[in-house]
């Protein structure tokens, strides 16, 4: 348990986090109003500052991850989960699906080449050229066209819509999902499109594009691009843990993405706080190393142009080794 020092500090922490979030959210949507209303700035100006704020809203999307985890308030479950759904309201995030979602993904990453491997295509054996060609342009659309974006909007949609049995059939991802959390993400997602109707319908249609609406856009990219960079191409099965790359600090990409860098020791420990991360790293175990094939988020980002990996059905394990996969 941690002592009365330690949570008055990481209290601190999360406050001056929330503040800067929220204070840099708020500028940025002030700033892209201003440049649009000054006919003297360039208009790429103002498609700039859109795409600055879709980048921080994906800030947004790492303090509720925080949230997830029950570390921006570990002591104080109701006010961790109170103000975590309030930073994801502009997503439209409910925060009981992103936590349903994402421990499925700590708990079964990789664990064989059909489960929450997002980089794997399993085909027939025999497919032909026609639908490995289709497996690539499907992930290509995913990763660089916004398509991870639409792929995660689906499932929030399968959570809020579908029947408890029907769910549970679907995906091992619902079990223990109840109708009172369904219930209750669809009040919070209505709360969310709430706050995007308040803004349109008070401010003005023009500010909702400038402020939520084209940096909704930008962000939906970047997520797209960023979601899977720890992960692609590396290895399966168990300890799922290690399924996971990290990448080399850097500190206005660590700023921004609150150390998320540090991929490897978050999966070995989801319970460190975003700022305990690098003092505390765990790399992956030597076996593992091979995961380790970039380390900047550049690369890591262009290296998922080497397309998904593609094997027959006949070739897929249910427990699979431990040892990357060259897709």
């Amino acid at each position: 348990m941690a002592s009365t020092s330690d949570q008055a500090l990481h209290r601190a922490i999360t406050a001056r986090l929330l503040l800067e979030t929220a204070a840099v959210l708020l500028g940025l949507g002030g700033l892209a109003v201003a440049v649009a209303h000054e006919p003297a700035l360039p208009r790429p100006l103002v498609a700039l500052v859109c795409a600055l704020q879709g980048c921080w809203l994906h800030r947004l999307y790492v303090v509720g991850h925080e949230a997830v985890h029950h570390k921006l308030f570990p002591e104080d479950r109701r006010l961790n989960d109170l103000v975590g759904q309030l930073v994801l309201l502009p997503l439209m995030v409910p925060l009981r699906v992103y936590r349903k979602i994402h421990r499925f993904h700590h708990g079964q990453n990789r664990r064989d080449h059909h489960t929450s491997a997002l980089d794997t295509f399993v085909v027939p054996a025999g497919a032909g050229p026609l639908r490995r060609l289709y497996c690539r342009i499907v992930w290509y659309l995913a990763v660089f066209g916004g398509g991870w974006f639409i792929h995660s909007l689906v499932s929030v949609v399968l959570f809020l819509a579908l029947p408890l049995r029907v769910a549970r059939r679907v995906s091992p991802a619902f079990e223990g999902w109840s109708a009172g959390d369904r219930w209750a993400s669809i009040a919070t997602f209505a709360a969310g499109v709430g706050l995007h109707l308040a803004v349109a319908y008070g401010l003005g249609a023009e500010v909702w594009a400038l402020t939520l609406g084209w940096p909704f856009l930008a962000f939906a990219w970047v997520y797209s691009l960023l979601v899977y960079i720890y992960h692609y191409d590396t290895s399966y099965g168990s300890p799922v843990r290690d399924n996971v790359r990290s990448l080399a600090p850097n500190r206005a990409l660590s700023w921004w993405l609150l150390n998320f860098n540090e991929h490897a020791t978050h999966h070995a420990d989801a319970s460190l706080p975003w700022h305990r991360l690098p003092a505390e790293r765990r790399p992956p175990s030597p076996a593992l190393a091979a995961n380790q094939k970039v380390s900047t988020i550049g690369a890591a980002i262009l290296r998922q142009l080497r397309g998904p990996r593609i094997i027959d059905a006949t070739d897929a394990t249910d427990a699979s080794d431990a040892h990357p996969g060259e897709p």
